[in-house]
C-alpha cells in the first residue's frame, strides 16, 4: 500500500468543517513516513483561502484515497488513508515539506509553491486490490 501510494502522483483528499459537511479535492502530495504533505501551488484557484485548509484548522481528521482505474478490471487498486492534519507554520518543517514535494514533481522544481503547508499524519492504511 504504501508504495503504491508513495508512488502515485494524484490522489483525493476528504476534509469536513465543524459542522461535519464534506469537501473533496485532488491533490498532489509526497510520502515521508507516515506522513502526507502537500502545498498550495500557484494553479488556478478562486481564492488562497482554501475550504481544505479552513476544514483542517476547524476539524483535523481527514481521509486521502488513492487509486487506479483501467478497463482491465483485474488491475484495479485502492489505497484509503485516515489520519489526523494540520497547517503548518513557516519555518524548518514547511520548507522540508516544500524540498520533497520539488524532488518528486517537475513543475514545483519550476516555481516552487508559495502557499501553506498541509502534513497529513496517516493514523490508518487500508486498501483493496484483486
Amino acid at each position: 500500500m504504501r508504495e503504491r501510494v508513495r508512488d502515485a502522483r494524484v490522489a483525493r483528499l476528504a476534509t469536513a468543517d465543524a459542522a461535519g459537511r464534506p469537501h473533496l479535492v485532488p491533490f498532489c502530495f509526497v510520502l515521508e513516513g507516515d506522513e502526507l504533505l502537500s502545498a498550495v501551488d500557484a494553479k488556478p484557484k478562486s481564492s488562497r483561502r482554501l475550504r481544505r485548509l479552513e476544514n483542517v484548522r476547524a476539524n483535523p481528521a481527514v481521509s486521502v484515497l488513492v487509486d487506479h482505474y483501467e478497463e482491465d478490471w483485474s488491475r484495479l487498486w485502492w489505497v484509503r488513508v485516515e489520519g489526523r492534519a494540520e497547517v503548518l507554520e513557516p519555518g524548518i518543517r514547511a520548507e522540508r515539506a516544500l524540498d520533497l514535494l520539488a524532488g518528486k514533481y517537475e513543475q514545483y522544481r519550476a516555481s516552487r509553491p508559495g502557499g501553506p503547508v498541509l502534513s497529513i499524519h496517516a493514523e490508518r492504511w487500508s486498501g483493496w486490490a484483486p
